[in-house]
């Protein structure tokens, strides 16, 4: 996907999370995050717009932004997220996507690589709203690309970021062939040794220790430890080497 269409991304799914989020009330629980309320929610997708809107006035090289002191009152909080999240969106827009700024990946880095990342970031936290919300999610929330996009950026970025550093909790050895059947991608996974290797393969008709499989919308929530339908085979323990927090 371009630039403008994970910025559209960004404001569709931020408007559908404050929807959800405002319907099920600041003290409604988080299913999917069972720590959380809907303000703790709120709280980490404001503090993390916060942070982009730092980032990209940084260099790779500088530090971590610091976090901001949020609204205690939930409208006060809502609004100051709303007005954070819109300057995120303009700064993101006022570059071109290849300039640098800084990452917790360092060398991925980019005013770009931001656009992708809050996309898919604000998209799985409006997920998590609208289990707050509702017992009744719909099972298509996300068009194919943007969902196989995500499921991409999980397995391609995520996934090898955390394993540069050996994961000690990937014990397992194996191969993890992931099938977004509707967005006709596939993605073959194999981790060994407390590492994730991972690339894209044509044909998803090929040979693995256990497969995942569904609409890119399913897979795309069973990396992200989000309830789906995607269908798991083989052994279930790979996909806990590979998915998102």
């Amino acid at each position: 996907m371009d630039h403008e269409t994970y910025l559209a991304h960004i404001v569709e799914q931020a408007e559908a999370l404050k929807a959800a989020a405002v319907a099920a009330g600041p003290s409604a629980p988080v299913p999917t995050c069972p720590e959380w309320t809907v303000k703790d929610l709120v709280e980490h997708i404001a503090q993390v717009h916060n942070m982009v809107t730092g980032a990209l006035k940084l260099t790779r090289a500088d530090k971590r932004p610091a976090p901001a002191e949020l609204p205690a009152d939930w409208d006060d909080l809502v609004t100051w997220w709303d007005n954070k999240r819109m300057e995120m969106v303009t700064a993101l827009g006022e570059n071109d996507p290849a300039t640098e700024a800084w990452s917790f990946v360092p060398e991925l880095g980019s005013y770009g690589w931001w656009a992708r990342r809050q996309a898919h970031e604000t998209a799985i936290h409006r997920l998590d709203a609208e289990h707050a919300q509702s017992e009744k999610v719909p099972t298509l929330l996300f068009d194919p690309q943007l969902a196989a996009d995500g499921i991409d950026e999980v397995l391609v970025t995520i996934s090898p970021f955390r394993a540069r550093v050996k994961r000690p909790e990937v014990t397992v050895e194996g191969t993890l062939l992931v099938h977004a059947a509707d967005a006709g991608r596939a993605w073959m996974l194999r981790a060994h040794g407390g590492f994730v290797d991972v690339g894209p393969v044509e044909d998803s008709a090929i040979d693995a220790d256990a497969t995942l499989a569904g609409t890119a919308d399913a897979v795309y929530r069973a990396v992200w430890k989000r309830p789906s339908h995607a269908i798991l085979n083989g052994r279930e323990e790979l996909l806990q080497a590979v998915n998102g927090g």
